[in-house]
């Protein structure tokens, strides 16, 4: 595999062998299961470091989860090595979000500051519970706030600057 393992999105981590023909059963990390009725291949991490694209025979979700039968690997044993393995995509393979949509992964380490320029800190993770996501960002005495990501206060999103600038309601940061 030419490109590392850092520079490719998790989009499934293998759990365990399901039945005795070498499936497994691998718990989705993805909003889009629907990719994988696409793949005639996949990407593999293995916690190592190893790396291999194998053969897909098929994909089918089961239980909020997704089934995968990779060619090679035909016996529970076999399937066994599996255990723990990355399903990985490169960044050009991931799904197009619509405008003003990101992905969690693209948001963390973006540096939240005022319109004004006071720095608030970095997103640190993602919270998905409510209407909005919440922006889950730490300054430097490690002092997390949530900040919800809605256009109305994060008025300007650049991943690709890894910056976000937000016009705070009244009493938003001393929460």
């Amino acid at each position: 595999m030419a490109e590392p393992l850092d520079d490719l999105i998790t989009i499934a981590r293998i759990a365990r062998p399901q039945g005795i023909r070498g499936e497994v059963i691998a718990d989705l990390l993805t909003d889009f299961p629907e990719r994988f009725a696409k793949l005639t291949e996949l990407r593999l991490g293995w916690p190592n470091g190893k790396a291999a694209i194998i053969g897909l025979e098929r994909a089918r979700p089961h239980l909020g989860r997704i089934l995968l039968k990779l060619k090679g690997y035909d016996s529970r044993d076999a399937a066994e090595t599996l255990r723990d393995v990355r399903v990985l995509v490169m960044r050009e393979q991931l799904v197009a979000l619509p405008a003003d949509s990101y992905y969690d992964f693209d948001l963390v380490d973006c540096v939240v500051s005022t319109a004004a320029g006071l720095v608030i800190g970095k997103v640190v993770g993602v919270q998905n519970f409510g209407a909005a996501p919440l922006l889950v960002v730490r300054d430097d005495e490690q002092r997390e706030r949530l900040i919800p990501l809605a256009s109305s206060i994060c008025t300007e999103v650049d991943v690709a600057r890894k910056r976000i600038v937000i016009e705070p309601p009244e009493g938003l940061l001393d929460l």
